[in-house]
């Protein structure tokens, strides 16, 4: 018992049999188990109000996709918190304002993303909600204080201030574009969301003040895992804006909590190093297009993000997804390192993403093995 404790402990884990822990677990797999077996329904549903993104140059779907698994991913997402909630463990209690404003941002994200999904919105109405967003933590104790960078000058007051308030607004919609701006291929979102969440859980498990944080990302990945059984090319649905939108916001403000008692901006390396594909991907397509002379770059899409190149190269959705999948999980690995997770714990985070990626892939592949069985049998 006293190993197994102090194997625990390498993890973060303080009590192995408590609440705190339980809770965790609990969430994780309330949300992957919803998720999962609540997507079929909302394909269904959404295939007879006509949800759907039509085949067009960019998409690799050849007929009309159901895009409504966003919102199965928040469904799943938001149960297995009120399921945490529920438990009642005491950190969470200590920062439900802030899990509250995180939630209703992630909220309101998600319906004008699905409104966009299926009526379209413009961009500039898109930003603004974004913003406003991104205001809502400000305003609730959620934000990055410039002063507490490393490496660079303390301002007085009147100037860190604004400049802290302009900061998080860039981080908070600068992430949540930046993941839906990678939504273009099968299966590559799911799957760096997931990674992205587990890699930040076991970091912010590090840190008892971080408890909360822990717990909603353990929402957001099991609700990631559960997505990516149907995700996986060719996928049955797609999350659309508002999934993607949901990942990007949940992790930037996630990012910002349980921070206050330590560095807010150094807590940040850790995210900002585990999220440089969606990153490095948005930076790059938006310099391009600029120096194309377009004035408005989140507004013309085009196939010059990293995963278009990397599908151009391997000709495999799969392929693609895959590769991204293990850069996203070298920039975890290198991101907890930077931390100073302890080894034995980055090993264990290795191992379960790829245990849990392999798993959902292998099921899809399978699940489509047994179809295409099936489908002569019935033609004959």
């Amino acid at each position: 018992m006293e190993f197994l404790k102090a194997l625990a402990a390498q993890f973060g884990i303080a009590d192995l049999f408590g609440r705190g822990f339980l809770s965790v677990v609990l969430t994780f797999l309330t949300a992957w188990v919803f998720t999962w077996r609540f997507i079929p329904r909302v394909r269904e549903f959404a295939i007879k109000v006509g949800w759907a993104d039509q085949p067009n140059a960019r998409r690799l779907n050849k007929e009309p996709l159901p895009n409504a698994g966003g919102l199965a991913i928040f469904a799943g997402f938001l149960l297995s918190v009120v399921v945490a909630w529920a438990l009642r463990p005491i950190v969470i209690e200590q920062v439900n304002i802030q899990v509250l404003a995180i939630l209703l941002g992630a909220s309101v994200l998600v319906l004008v993303g699905f409104i966009d999904d299926q009526f379209g919105l413009s961009p500039l109405f898109r930003l603004l909600v974004q913003t406003l967003a991104a205001v809502l933590l400000i305003v609730n104790g959620l934000k990055i204080d410039f002063n507490a960078i490393p490496f660079l000058p303390l301002l007085p007051p009147a100037l860190n201030a604004p400049l802290s308030i302009g900061l998080t607004i860039l981080w908070v919609v600068g992430l949540t574009n930046a993941v839906n701006l990678m939504d273009g291929v099968d299966g590559v979102v799911g799957g760096v969301g997931f990674v992205a969440s587990l890699v930040l859980l076991v970091t912010a498990a590090q840190f008892p003040e971080r408890a909360a944080a822990v717990v909603l990302l353990a929402g957001l990945a099991g609700a990631a895992l559960g997505y990516l059984r149907h995700n996986f090319n060719p996928s049955r649905i797609i999350m659309g804006d508002a999934g993607a939108y949901l990942f990007g916001y949940t992790l930037a403000a996630v990012s910002l909590l349980g921070t206050l008692k330590v560095s807010a901006g150094a807590s940040l390396l850790v995210p900002l190093i585990v999220m440089a594909l969606p990153i490095l991907d948005t930076t790059q397509v938006v310099i391009g297009r600029l120096a194309r002379g377009i004035r408005n770059p989140l507004g013309h899409p085009d196939k010059t993000h990293i995963h278009h190149r990397v599908l151009a190269r391997t000709a495999s959705a799969r392929r693609t997804a895959v590769i991204l999948w293990g850069v996203a999980l070298f920039c975890g690995v290198m991101g907890m390192l930077a931390q100073g997770v302890r080894l034995p714990a980055i090993l264990a985070t290795v191992v379960v993403v790829l245990l849990c990626l392999w798993f959902v892939a292998y099921r899809r592949v399978r699940a489509l093995d047994r179809e295409a069985e099936v489908t002569p049998r019935q033609g004959s």
